[in-house]
């Protein structure tokens, strides 16, 4: 019986597991936006809101904090001048999922995760078209 064992296991052992989603976590906050599997984006936004409330301290020990689980200084510069100011006044819920679907290899579900502020660049657009 898993009673009382939080968080999902995503098939990987103990190490593998916290390295990916300390790096999923770099990712979405040096990007803003990934797309990955359902399972896992909802096992990332766990962890992206807590580098958030983090950065929304402000103060040198949270920034230690989010510097020793992200372990990127420019990411983390980033998430505490520029993301921080942007998700002042919201009180949690920094993070969307979206559903894309079922990848054709293997049918896993998809996801994309995204900052709630996240704004698509007009030149992308344009240049779909």
């Amino acid at each position: 019986m898993r009673h009382r064992k939080a968080g999902r296991r995503l098939g990987r052992t103990s190490s593998h597991r916290k390295a990916m989603i300390r790096n999923m976590v770099t990712s979405l906050m040096l990007h803003e936006r990934i797309v990955t599997t359902t399972p896992k984006a909802k096992e990332v936004r766990r962890y992206a809101d807590k580098m958030m409330t983090l950065a929304k301290r402000g103060d040198l020990h949270a920034r230690r904090l989010a510097l020793s689980f992200m372990q990127d200084k420019d990411v983390v510069a980033k998430l505490f001048d520029s993301l921080k100011d942007q998700y002042m006044d919201r009180n949690g819920g920094y993070t969307r999922i979206i559903q894309t679907g079922n990848r054709l290899g293997d049918a896993a579900p998809m996801a994309i995760l995204e900052l709630v502020n996240y704004k698509e660049d007009a030149d992308a657009d344009d240049s779909d078209a």
